[in-house]
């Protein structure tokens, strides 16, 4: 997956020209809490080369695709949740105006905090697209990558705290962690600390716009 690792570190748009330019120091503003970074990276277009000639692959399409779960880096529904924030880095034949249009038409199925109802930003990059030489990705003639900190993230917290509880109820592996010197009770306080993430991403949702500023109302 070049292609993602390019989007996601920020290289290209450091590295080439576009019409937006982006920086890593932008990427901050994705992080409001210091608890809540762990950014969901829907990437779209993921085709196969054999279907890559059937599809038109438009701005507004490659835009709508990064909701899909399927295309999701992190297994999770993004429609279940809330957006605190989003950027869209976008590559190759992509111009700001349908960019734009794009952004209108499928934002009304997004939900966004109460307290950063507006939490768009965008790149767009003219470096095309990287693909690996005999790999399963098509070459495409423009791509977008999201970067998003969401609520539906959670789900993925609750899914492995279930597995966690399942494994650990019978002691599966613990034999190993303690005998390279790891205390048994560091499971609990990790187990924990994991409920109290799924928590934060709950109250993130909840937050008011005046409890954004209120050291009291800041997940942690």
């Amino acid at each position: 997956m070049a292609v993602l690792v390019d989007d996601l570190t920020g290289p290209a748009s450091l590295c080439f020209d576009g019409a937006l330019d982006d920086d890593l120091m932008e990427l901050m503003d994705l992080v409001h809490f210091p608890r809540i970074h762990f950014p969901l990276s829907p990437y779209s277009p993921i085709i196969s080369a054999e279907k890559a000639n059937h599809e038109q692959l438009t701005v507004t399409e490659i835009t709508s695709g990064r909701f899909e779960p399927s295309n999701q880096m992190v297994e999770c529904d993004p429609r279940h949740g809330k957006y605190a924030a989003c950027r869209l880095l976008y590559r190759d034949d992509v111009v700001p105006k349908d960019v734009n249009a794009a952004i209108t038409k499928t934002r009304l199925s997004m939900q966004f905090v109460a307290w950063c109802p507006t939490g768009f930003k965008v790149g767009i990059n003219y470096q095309p697209p990287t693909v690996v030489p005999g790999g399963d990705l098509a070459k495409v003639q423009r791509a977008v990558c999201m970067l998003s900190n969401t609520t539906a993230i959670a789900e993925a917290w609750a899914r492995l705290d279930h597995k966690f509880d399942l494994m650990y109820a019978k002691r599966a592996f613990v034999h190993w962690y303690v005998g390279e010197g790891m205390e048994e009770g560091e499971f609990s306080e990790a187990r924990e600390d994991m409920a109290a993430l799924e928590k934060d991403y709950e109250e993130l949702g909840r937050l008011s716009p005046e409890s954004e500023n209120d050291d009291e109302g800041q997940p942690y």
